[in-house]
């Protein structure tokens, strides 16, 4: 089941730590504007990978 939020804002920027932790920093309306966030948070040159993933039908994320 999804909700308003996540039928409205389908895109995600994922940040993994150096232990591999995982978090999301933010839900976007567009891949387009998720992938400018991520591009812009891995262009400060912190260990941390960044990347964009598209949230389901069934609510569950995929990597884009």
């Amino acid at each position: 089941m999804t909700n308003d939020s996540t039928t409205s804002l389908p895109w995600l920027v994922i940040r993994q730590d150096d232990n591999g932790n995982r978090y999301r920093v933010g839900q976007y309306a567009t891949r387009a504007e998720a992938q400018k966030i991520a591009d812009s948070l891995d262009g400060r040159g912190h260990k941390q990978l960044y990347w964009v993933e598209r949230i389901g039908p069934n609510g569950s994320a995929v990597r884009a």
